[in-house]
């Protein structure tokens, strides 16, 4: 199967220093594992312009789990893929593949197999990522599908700028697919991830059509540790990827 395309943030991003201390303190808590931070900046990235101008340039959530490809022929399985590790779905002695089987056939219940073709999508429950979701079982949730139920409306109203978004991913960005799948009557809700930002015509035309922006690439989400200024330790962009 094929890898899984790398997505880029279509702004700049840099790296900048924490201080020791914070970092000793509250590093683990905020998930980092160095004393630095991977920060957008209020600089749009060269070639992703179309995210900003392009009005067939669409958002859709950014779910949070581990990502997974099927492969069927025939109405069967033929192959799992877990990012680049080939998963052999009639082994039984490793738990993630228990787990992995399980959001496939959860999902399959639910009609988001196709009975022919390869699939991407992402793998969410108890054991991925700290269950953001509160599930009781795994699901393998296609890409494809979120790009019809898990779209943003609220994208298309809004200026397309840094502080816009900013606020957005703040304040606003709830998950849909916990809203839609999860969320009880209590009207509780969870902060997505992030956004993929999507550009179909691009794709026809053989152009980079896909880009992603998280939540954890704003200064704001690292309220525990201190940022050492950016205007003097933000690095080159030559660094744009390296921790990405």
């Amino acid at each position: 199967m094929t890898d899984f395309p790398k997505l880029q943030c279509p702004f700049i991003r840099q790296t900048y220093k924490v201080t020791k201390d914070s970092f000793k303190k509250y590093g683990r808590e905020q998930h980092l594992r160095s004393p630095e931070v991977y920060l957008a900046v209020d600089r749009v990235n060269p070639g992703y312009q179309w995210v900003f101008d392009d009005s067939d340039t669409f958002a859709v959530e950014k779910v949070d789990g581990s990502n997974v490809k099927v492969l069927t022929e025939n109405g069967r399985i033929a192959a799992v893929q877990n990012r680049l590790n080939q998963i052999d779905p009639l082994k039984i002695d490793e738990n993630i593949n228990l787990y992995i089987m399980e959001g496939i056939y959860k999902a399959a219940e639910k009609k988001y197999v196709q009975s022919e073709g390869e699939q991407a999508g992402e793998l969410l429950g108890p054991k991925f990522q700290g269950n953001p979701y509160q599930l009781d079982h795994h699901i393998w949730y296609p890409f494809e599908r979120s790009m019809s139920q898990l779209r943003y409306k609220s994208f298309e109203q809004h200026d397309r700028t840094f502080d816009n978004w900013s606020g957005w991913f703040k304040d606003y960005l709830f998950s849909l697919f916990f809203q839609k799948n999860v969320r009880k009557q209590s009207g509780e809700t969870v902060f997505a991830e992030g956004v993929v930002f999507y550009n179909l015509k691009r794709k026809e035309a053989g152009q980079v059509w896909m880009a992603k922006l998280r939540r954890d690439m704003f200064d704001w989400f690292y309220p525990r540790v201190e940022i050492i200024d950016y205007n003097k330790c933000g690095r080159d962009e030559e660094d744009l990827n390296k921790f990405d």
